[in-house]
């Protein structure tokens, strides 16, 4: 794998409530320096970030509804038409976890579809939390999420119990519809484990230590080191 294969595949991420400004200038300073896919940021980034990267490959990604994926479908739905207004290239929203743990699937495909309409053209990933979900309810969230039209599926926000893992992306990815995408994000920090969930099937990795990973990268390459998956 090259260099600018391995930093496409980032999604750079900054989702802190303690956030300033000149957090998000430094943020996207990277991605513009790396070429990562996109900046990952909260909704009340997205015009400034989507300033600061304009004329760029870099896409601005915002979240929807996040972290709990509780709020109303109808508020989710207005949250994505208003950052895409303001720049949003992709967003990522959070399922309603509750409705998915009870089992109630159509609620949950209806809220997605919702939100997918908002979005348009956009795409749309749905964050299904998997710390929270058994095998069985990932599979029927990703049934969801393919009848409702969603681009990719996404395992985690970051703030859950846990983040990541291959094993939810290979079961991600096999109950998926054809072209569909799995982004696998949270607690993300090594060249290793990023390997490994590419290895298993993720498309785009989300990930706060992208720049470290893709030193590390460096680093390997610079030794000698055959690094790939």
């Amino acid at each position: 794998m090259k260099l600018n294969e391995l930093a496409k595949k980032f999604d750079h991420t900054l989702l802190k409530a303690t956030a300033v400004e000149a957090d998000i200038r430094k943020l996207c300073g990277e991605a513009l320096t790396y070429r990562f896919a996109s900046v990952c940021i909260n909704p009340c980034w997205v015009a400034l970030a989507s300033e600061l990267l304009k004329g760029s490959e870099v896409l601005v990604c915002t979240v929807i509804g996040f972290p709990l994926g509780a709020n109303s479908s109808a508020l989710k739905a207005h949250e994505a038409a208003l950052a895409i207004a303001q720049g949003a290239g992709e967003v990522d929203m959070v399922l309603n976890i509750g409705w998915a743990l009870e089992g109630k699937w159509d609620a949950v495909e209806d809220d997605i579809l919702q939100v997918r309409q908002a979005a348009g053209e956009v795409p749309l990933k749905v964050i299904l939390e998997t710390c929270y979900l058994n095998n069985g309810q990932i599979v029927s969230a990703c049934q969801a999420a393919s009848k409702a039209g969603a681009s990719f599926v996404k395992t985690s926000t970051g703030f859950g119990t846990a983040g990541a893992t291959a094993e939810h992306v290979r079961l991600m990815k096999k109950n998926i519809k054809p072209g569909m995408k799995v982004k696998a994000s949270g607690g993300i920090r090594t060249l290793s484990e990023t390997l490994d969930l590419l290895e298993a099937g993720a498309d785009r990795i989300g990930a706060s230590a992208s720049v470290a990973i893709v030193k590390e990268f460096q680093g390997e390459l610079s030794a000698g080191v055959s690094v790939g998956y």
